[in-house]
């Protein structure tokens, strides 16, 4: 199954939360913070404007991106949890 963001939405795919402190504790499933980091799988056209025009993405698919802690809606396909971000959403894109 494929999902098509709209408009100026974004699909993430979240990274794994750590399962190890920098120290090498294990932390168990309650205790790991929500990942706030991911790889972008889908972007939409982008915003439509006052003209008609549509508003050019500032991320393309395969950026990692940066996004607060609380942003989006979860979604989960075919096994798959994924995050729908609308761009503006999101704080920053992670360069090499």
């Amino acid at each position: 199954m494929k999902l098509k963001p709209l408009d100026d939405r974004i699909v993430v795919k979240p990274q794994e939360a750590e399962e190890k402190t920098a120290g090498g504790i294990v932390l168990p499933e309650a205790a790991k913070e929500k990942p706030m980091t991911g790889k972008v799988v889908a972007v939409g056209p982008g915003k439509l404007l006052d003209g008609g025009q549509r508003g050019k993405m500032a991320v393309k698919k395969n950026d990692v991106v940066v996004y607060g802690k609380y942003s989006g809606s979860d979604v989960e396909l075919d096994g798959t949890e994924y995050k729908i971000l609308r761009e503006s959403e999101i704080l920053g894109v992670l360069e090499k």
